[in-house]
């Protein structure tokens, strides 16, 4: 049996695993203000997991890349553990780190990871001060995960509650719930975890629409474009978009309604916008695709896609403005680019 023909389970041996901690509620602790913090390390989050019970010889490193909650995770931390992958020599890396901003790392890995080192991350919605906690079960199906030979070619998965997705399409659906996290409603995960076996029948056969991502190899960006993010909803004033510009921003995305489209009389100044900058359009729904031929009314896609706006496809507002900052960043074409998420 070959290495790419097995599943990880409690029989596999003296892997080496990787941790790279953030903070967020997996880390937290109480702070003695009534409320909790980021404080634990990731060998501290580890250490409930039981990884010993499914590797005896596991050999565990750990990284402090941050210890900040989630709202406070940036690309240029997502860019050291990139750094850290392509260095490793582990066969796998498991990300810990606030749930809020969850999906937006494992996308950004998704992209920006070419190390071969299979990325899981993962976090908790329950800190470890609560009865129930699920930090340690979603560790140890992340290290499950990161481990497999059938992840390998994967850059990223989000993995939580016993269930692998795909970074593209996982979104954070609920608050508070252990389950928080959703493909749907087309996709669903890509994969579970069941008594430490992993089980990836869905998982995409590349990363990119058959293609490398187009930030693959590249040498780190020394700075990061700035990108706006507007959402627009009924009635929406045009200051939301006049502020964008002449403000330092390089880029803009606007998450329209529906399929994405925005109010007539915004058009004028989403027109502007683009002139002045590069503008993606996504819709606010965020699942499925953004239009480009229906809607031919003032303010309907067919229109503003004319007047030079980039439609985001399949990702959502979010994730497109990740697209968007890293395509300035590192100096490629936003047309070009988008086109392989159509």
């Amino acid at each position: 049996m070959t290495r790419a023909d097995r599943i990880v389970t409690m029989s596999e041996t003296s892997p080496h695993l990787v941790f790279a901690a953030l903070g967020g509620t997996i880390a937290s602790t109480a702070d003695g203000n009534g409320g909790v913090t980021p404080a634990l390390s990731g060998a501290e989050i580890a250490a409930a997991a039981g990884l010993n019970e499914v590797w005896p010889d596991l050999q565990a490193d750990f990284t402090q890349v941050a210890q900040v909650s989630s709202a406070n995770v940036t690309l240029e931390m997502l860019l050291d553990v990139v750094e850290l992958a392509r260095t490793t020599e582990a066969d796998g890396i498991v990300l810990t780190q606030g749930t809020d901003t969850l999906e937006e790392s494992a996308f950004g890995l998704w992209l920006l990871n070419d190390s071969g080192v299979h990325i899981a991350a993962t976090g908790a919605m329950r800190n470890p001060t609560l009865p129930g906690a699920d930090g340690p079960a979603n560790v140890r199906s992340a290290a499950l995960t990161a481990l497999s030979p059938q992840a390998t070619g994967l850059p990223s998965t989000l993995v939580f509650n016993d269930e692998i997705h795909d970074p593209r399409f996982v979104r954070k659906s609920h608050v508070s719930s252990t389950a928080a996290f959703s493909s749907g409603p087309v996709l669903g995960a890509i994969g579970w975890i069941s008594e430490d076996t992993v089980r990836l029948p869905h998982a995409p056969a590349s990363a990119i629409g058959g293609s490398t991502s187009p930030f693959a190899g590249r040498p780190r960006p020394e700075s990061l474009a700035k990108v706006a993010l507007a959402e627009v909803g009924m009635g929406e004033p045009e200051e939301t978009l006049t502020q964008i510009i002449g403000s330092g921003f390089t880029g803009a995305v606007i998450a329209g309604v529906g399929g994405g489209h925005v109010p007539e009389h915004l058009v004028p100044t989403v027109t502007r916008l683009g002139e002045a900058m590069p503008v993606v359009l996504a819709s606010r729904p965020g699942s499925g695709a953004s239009l480009t031929s229906t809607y031919g009314y003032p303010g309907g896609e067919i229109g503003l896609l004319e007047s030079g706006l980039i439609p985001a496809g399949i990702l959502d507002a979010r994730k497109a403005r990740i697209v968007l900052t890293l395509a300035l960043s590192f100096g490629l074409d936003p047309a070009e680019v988008f086109a392989a998420f159509a």
